[in-house]
């Protein structure tokens, strides 16, 4: 045994003396992660990544020479004056983090997702980060918190015109903590961000974080969690680069979080209906335990592809008492629909299939998730009625070089269906994201941490761009089904089409390096048809417009990393 100690001691040591950059890719640092995606695309880093566990670390993944200096052109400890090794054998490592500063205007009503610790907003809004990375051996602290002020300005939100749809409407709002308007005056908060304390041995990691993550090989829609919302507090134990087998690679992660919520007004929250209150408060104390796992496989026959399961389990901490509670791998317990379990009943989960594969010869990559609300049916009633409770997204992106060197023309499309086809499905409000047990939903801080549209969007989105490097200008044409099943669920009895609530949004994009300074920016005009779902009848005509209306969206943001 004291042999068997010593060893240990010893291997402990010796990991520790090597250079050990743990350090992730911030999900805030302008165009850097969409930037290495597609240098995967051109077979310039290894294909061996799947992307689908993210936050990146490209030093452990891509050989790369920090977290953030992903081609090997931003960087230089030698010559830096601020970052730099140290110790008697350079095993330590000091960086500054990118100062980030993004900007985002809403000119009439609140758009946007992915934006991490920004919300919805009407006017103005900006988000500032900065911080520092130090590691030593195996050990490593990444602090970057994260400044968030927005104007916060009023807006026509639900209308009261709606009447009775009110009271629909509040069977979904009873469901999650998810506020049109966050306060009536000046927003502003002091998050810990993108920040980590962690033991890195080999090719795992271990510790406390509070960074973004984003599950899944989409671009633009998770389905299980994403950077739609604020990170949260997470304990991880995950993989830092795909581990080699005989069988091929494999990357994994096992988090353990906490999920806050808020407590600002809802929209007509006093109403009174037929003498019943619209609004049905939820519990005081709104803190959740999250808990979940994810592993892709990428075997060795078949270069490029990478298949994955993901699952996520989450409940009100006053009602955890089980071992079942705290680990996503025992918490299924399959059975008949008609079958109620309490305790399981108590928790709100999702899983998912999913795959990607690239194709480094072609530019191409293709990809796509499946995705089931609750982990508790049986596998041949889902073989029977595999598009109950389903969501799904589709994608794929392929880059056609010119005749110029190191430019191409990227196309990427994506599609995804969160909104259920299943009429009982609907009846029954088995809706993405609301719970009728856990009725703050599946958010943190007021945000869903699965698709940023919210509850039962269905979302197309198209790019076209020119790429050069890093620079990027292009084309985006996006359009958006807010919560279809609320439209099904309201609108049964009408059958009545033209009240869907839609948002076709074209827009310009641009990513651009100047040295170390990286600029993005964008523009969008949301055209919004029907909003809310309001929608006044005219006795002599038909075709007669809904409530429809147009926003601006611009988007402008600088990031400059320090050499």
């Amino acid at each position: 045994m004291k042999k068997l100690l010593k060893l240990n001691i010893f291997l402990l040591l010796a990991v520790a003396s090597f250079e050990n950059i743990a350090q992730t890719l911030p999900f805030n640092t302008l165009g850097m992660e969409e930037y290495l995606r597609r240098r995967q695309l051109l077979g310039e880093v290894d294909r061996n990544s799947s992307f689908t566990i993210r936050p990146l670390y490209p030093a452990q993944a891509f050989d790369t020479y920090s977290g953030i200096d992903i081609d090997n052109t931003f960087q230089d400890f030698d010559n830096s004056e601020f970052n730099m090794k140290f110790g008697d054998k350079k095993q330590g490592t000091f960086l500054l983090m990118p100062f980030t500063m993004m900007n985002q205007y809403n000119s009439d009503l609140t758009f946007g997702q992915n934006d991490g610790a920004m919300i919805p907003n009407n006017g103005l809004q900006s988000m500032l980060s900065l911080g520092v990375f130090v590691s030593y051996g195996i050990f490593s602290l990444q602090f970057q918190p994260e400044l968030v002020i927005a104007q916060n300005k009023d807006f026509v939100g639900f209308p009261i015109e709606h009447q009775s749809t009110i009271l629909y409407y509040y069977e979904y709002l009873n469901r999650i903590d998810m506020p049109e308007r966050f306060g009536t005056g000046t927003y502003m908060k002091l998050l810990p961000g993108q920040s980590s304390i962690r033991i890195n041995p080999g090719n795992f990691s271990i510790g406390l974080s509070t960074e973004n993550l984003w599950w899944g090989p989409a671009k633009r829609s998770s389905l299980i969690l994403s950077n739609n919302a604020p990170g949260f507090a997470h304990f991880t134990i995950n993989t830092r680069k795909p581990v080699k087998t005989a069988v091929g690679h494999f990357e994994g992660q096992i988090i353990a979080g906490h999920l806050n919520s808020t407590n600002y007004e809802l929209p007509h929250q006093d109403y009174i209906f037929q003498q019943n209150n619209v609004f049905v408060p939820k519990r005081e104390d709104g803190s959740r335990y999250l808990s979940g796992l994810i592993l892709t496989y990428q075997p060795k026959w078949v270069p490029g592809l990478s298949l994955g399961y993901a699952s996520t389990s989450h409940m009100y901490r006053a009602d955890m008492d089980e071992l079942k509670d705290y680990l996503p791998v025992f918490n299924g317990e399959k059975s008949i629909s008609t079958v109620g379990y309490p305790k399981r009943d108590q928790r709100q989960q999702f899983s998912s299939g999913f795959f990607r594969w690239v194709t480094p010869e072609g530019h191409f990559e293709f990809y796509g998730e499946y995705g089931t609300n609750g982990n508790s049916r049986r596998l041949k009633d889902f073989l029977v009625t595999p598009e109950r409770n389903r969501g799904f997204t589709f994608g794929f992106s392929n880059m056609f070089p010119l005749k110029k060197q190191e430019q191409y023309i990227q196309l990427s499309a994506e599609m995804t269906q969160t909104g259920q086809t299943i009429r009982e499905s609907i009846r029954d409000m088995d809706t993405w994201y609301i719970h009728d047990h856990v009725r703050h939903g599946y958010t943190h801080q007021g945000q869903v941490l699965g698709m940023g549209y919210g509850p039962a969007a269905n979302v197309n989105w198209l790019e076209v761009s020119w790429i050069k490097n890093y620079n990027r200008i292009g084309f985006q044409f996006e359009r958006i089904v807010y919560n279809n099943d609320f439209y099904y669920f309201r609108m049964e009895t009408s059958k009545d089409w033209r009240n869907k609530y839609i948002d076709l949004v074209p827009g310009l994009i641009a990513d651009w390096r100047f040295g170390n300074v990286l600029l993005s920016g964008s523009l969008q005009y949301v055209n919004t048809l029907n909003y809310k779902w309001y929608l006044e009848n005219d006795p002599d005509f038909y075709f007669v417009p809904g409530d429809d209306r147009k926003t601006v969206m611009a988007r402008f943001g600088i990031s400059y990393i320090l050499k």
